[in-house]
């Protein structure tokens, strides 16, 4: 069982909060294949910010399942604390806090992994930030800043002192950003460390793995980001395989089409045509990566100008008799 406070998961698979991926069609997605929990965009805490377009679509919490869980960014403790409390009032029921950025104009303004370089800073932000609200806060971290300065252990006492409800751990220091592979010892260490929840994060690709790597660290679950990319089944066939040892049937053709479709139309309707058509190529490159003609039908796709065109040559592409998808998958 997953506990965040007094919110009980349905699963072991969690959906990691990726600026630009995890906006509110693809949580949703993603929880109806199985996702117990999906982290939203990461939003900044200067509410002086909160006006721009993204912003303004980011804010949006109330229309998804619960729970809600928000994430927020920023440096200084006070400010943190606004924005915990106005996404509350915006209807988040879970608030992370990301100190796991490792982007550069993130760092730059000393938020995200930057902060763990400041254990006192660490603290004062978790403290201020639990002490505003009165749902379940949560922390993402990464291993340390860099493989000499590993601490996620400390990161984790400081955070349970202070209150957090769980915490999710990349398995790469903010220099590693995301070269190399992840490690997962530092994340054994840190379930050992602490008697919260811990998430481990990085890496995690198949159900084979995510059951090795819970099996290897004793996380309470797992937390998908890229693998998710363009693959939102990853998280039933994570379930599948950990309750029942086997992988499920891989999804039809029909279910693929039907799936890959309506996420494009849901991107059209939340964004508008002209942002919808330009955010739907993105997916649209990731879903057929692998497909055999994927990287000339994601040439020809990201040509098109509406969003007719756009499904409708989605779905000539998918049901053509030489694309041997079925296979692919």
């Amino acid at each position: 069982m997953v506990t965040i406070g007094n919110h009980v998961l349905k699963n072991q698979t969690i959906l990691a909060p990726m600026a630009g991926v995890t906006d509110l069609p693809f949580r949703q997605l993603c929880r109806q294949l199985g996702a117990g929990l999906a982290v939203s965009e990461m939003i900044t805490a200067d509410s002086r910010l909160w006006k721009s377009r993204k912003s303004q679509q980011r804010l949006v919490h109330r229309d998804e399942a619960s729970p809600r869980s928000v994430q927020i960014a920023g440096s200084v403790p006070s400010m943190m604390a606004e924005a915990a409390s106005r996404n509350v009032a915006l209807g988040a029921e879970i608030i992370d806090i990301n100190m796991g950025c490792p982007a550069k104009k993130v760092c730059k303004k000393a938020a995200g992994s930057a902060l763990l370089q400041d254990e006192p800073l660490v603290k004062d932000i978790l403290n201020a930030v639990v002490t505003a609200v009165d749902i379940p806060v949560t922390l993402k971290i990464r291993t340390g800043w860099d493989n000499q300065n590993r601490n996620a252990t400390t990161i984790a006492r400081i955070a349970e002192d202070c209150g957090i409800s769980a915490l999710a751990v990349h398995g790469r220091t903010r220099a590693c950003r995301f070269n190399g592979h992840a490690e997962y010892d530092t994340i054994a260490a840190v379930v050992e460390t602490t008697d919260m929840p811990v998430f481990a994060n990085g890496d995690i690709t198949t159900p084979q793995q995510a059951k090795d790597i819970l099996d290897y660290t004793g996380a309470t679950a797992v937390m998908i980001g890229r693998s998710a990319q363009g693959n939102p089944w990853i998280f039933r066939e994570i379930n599948h395989y950990l309750e029942h040892g086997a992988l499920p049937p891989t999804p039809s053709r029909e279910e693929l089409i039907t799936t890959v479709s309506h996420h494009i139309r849901a991107i059209h309707q939340y964004y508008g045509e002209f942002l919808g058509i330009r955010i739907a190529r993105k997916h649209v490159g990731w879903y057929v990566d692998t497909l055999p003609n994927g990287d000339e039908f994601r040439k020809y796709f990201n040509q098109l100008e509406n969003p007719y065109q756009q499904i409708q040559g989605l779905h000539d592409f998918l049901t053509a008799p030489n694309n041997n998808w079925d296979e692919a998958a």
